[in-house]
């Protein structure tokens, strides 16, 4: 429990402004469903973002102390109020010619607007994060190096064949797939956030490569061929892995808010409850990495991974299709389970 206990802390004073925003702007009736609001919007954040701590982990596991506290202070600030907060203003920024202060009014005095301009970038944001978020399943389903393999001889074929080139051949794929999937005028716009997707997810690895300056260690597996440069990159604490998970973080957390907006169109409480879901994913995430969890449950990580794969799919696909939030979010805990219940099984088995 000493784990979560800043998430608790802060749980406490972001519920206690929402009860104060809720009863500013109406009274007690209006504390109430704000603080309601909050508490649903937290833990939706939690069981939308399960696979991004247990990914976070496999990578945190790797890292020393200072590249940890790093990521688990500024790193925090970073997902809470830049992706939860400043990233969707900028979005309605970019769509209105608006600046940030007159984006925020709207929010603030103007929900229903601000959220039609918000929910019309939806295709856009969704072509970008899939990429990102498929490249980052693929690289790991095609990683040589693994030792354990979930699916058996078909994940270690796919290993052992598979490399970056294809995986970012496969994913521009999906991303014209994806395209065709939209009207006309929004094409060109989708091409290039996909296309964005894709090439920020090969920049992590190359500013990972210009930034740091020690040599990679001789017995480092992830220096070996075969492995993709980003892999490489967030092995280690680096500023590219860094990067690395707060694009993945923000590929996870806009879809959050997305769907947020079915619930509420109030930003305030929108933000409060998806930063309270925020710390929650980062001190599950601290505990998975400090109890050794995903060495004790070795297929986590796959399942993680494979949670991801399933998002990406349904973020592409969502340019055009409606994919009700509640069967994103048991997906992903639903590969979750299985890869805990085979870890439960391969622990048995090596036991026995």
């Amino acid at each position: 429990m000493q784990h979560f206990r800043i998430s608790f802390a802060v749980t406490f004073i972001l519920m206690a402004l929402a009860g104060w925003w809720g009863y500013n702007h109406g009274g007690v009736s209006a504390m109430v469903q704000a603080l309601w609001i909050t508490a649903v919007l937290g833990i939706m954040e939690v069981s939308l973002s399960f696979d991004n701590a247990v990914v976070n982990a496999s990578v945190l596991r790797h890292w020393n102390e200072f590249w940890r506290k790093l990521f688990l202070t500024v790193g925090i600030l970073v997902a809470v109020f830049g992706m939860r907060l400043l990233f969707p203003l900028l979005i309605v920024s970019l769509a209105t010619g608006l600046g940030l202060l007159d984006v925020w009014h709207m929010a603030t005095n103007a929900p229903q607007e601000y959220s039609r301009y918000l929910t019309g970038a939806h295709a856009q944001v969704a072509a970008f994060g899939g990429a990102f978020l498929l490249l980052v399943f693929l690289n790991f389903l095609f990683d040589d190096q693994k030792e354990l393999h979930w699916l058996g001889w078909i994940e270690e074929k796919l290993g052992q064949h598979g490399t970056e080139s294809l995986a970012v051949l496969l994913t521009l794929a999906a991303v014209f797939a994806c395209v065709s999937l939209v009207a006309a005028e929004a094409q060109y716009t989708v091409l290039t956030a996909g296309v964005v997707g894709v090439i920020i997810y090969l920049a992590v690895g190359w500013i990972s490569s210009l930034l740091e300056e020690d040599e990679p260690d001789e017995d480092d597996d992830t220096t070996e061929a075969g492995v993709a440069p980003v892999v490489a990159a967030v092995a280690k604490g680096s500023i590219g892995g860094f990067l690395y998970l707060e694009v993945l973080d923000a590929s996870f957390s806009f879809d959050g808010v997305i769907g947020a907006f079915a619930i509420t169109t109030d930003v305030v409480v929108i933000m409060l409850g998806l930063a309270i879901g925020a710390m929650f994913v980062r001190s599950l995430t601290v505990f998975l990495v400090h109890k050794g969890t995903l060495d004790e449950y070795v297929y986590l990580e796959h399942g993680a991974h494979y949670a991801i794969g399933i998002l990406a799919v349904i973020m592409l696909a969502s340019v055009k299709y409606h994919i009700p939030e509640w069967f994103t979010g048991l997906s992903g805990v639903a590969f979750i389970a299985v890869s805990l219940w085979s870890s439960v099984r391969h622990k048995r088995r090596n036991a026995a």
